[in-house]
């Protein structure tokens, strides 16, 4: 490697390293974007910093509940939506706060797209619920 690579290595790992501290997450692709096409992952940050980090007219948490909303409408990976709500509940948001803000998807994207927020939701705030104590069959699986 020449020097050249591991300056550029070095600058990269101290932006995902600045990335994390910000956000208070990153993404597997973050991680790969870093080191095989830096340039690109910092010019696609720039568009997220301006529209989630930077601080503007909202304030965090209120972005942060757009973010999940936004994610669980378009059936975002599970993770990703997970990622968000330990965001929020790290900002200060209670589970119920974030909850009600997913509850926000059941009128325009559906069960299908709420029950994908819900259940991020349900697995990082360690939600429980009743069973039935009648006889009835499973309604889905928990993948």
């Amino acid at each position: 490697m020449t020097l050249q690579q591991d300056n550029n290595l070095d600058e990269a790992q101290d932006y995902i390293d600045d990335m994390a501290r910000k956000r208070g997450y990153v993404l597997p692709y973050h991680k790969i974007m870093a080191k095989q096409d830096f340039p690109a992952l910092k010019a696609a940050n720039g568009l997220v910093s301006a529209a989630y980090l930077d601080q503007r007219t909202l304030d965090r948490k209120t972005k942060e509940l757009i973010f999940i909303v936004s994610l669980t409408v378009m059936r975002a990976s599970k993770g990703h939506i997970q990622g968000h709500i330990r965001v929020a509940l790290d900002l200060g948001l209670t589970p119920t706060e974030i909850l009600e803000a997913i509850e926000i998807s059941l009128p325009e994207a559906g069960v299908v797209a709420f029950q994908a927020g819900f259940e991020a939701w349900a697995e990082v705030v360690g939600a429980e619920g009743l069973e039935p104590t009648v006889a009835a069959h499973d309604g889905g699986s928990k993948d």
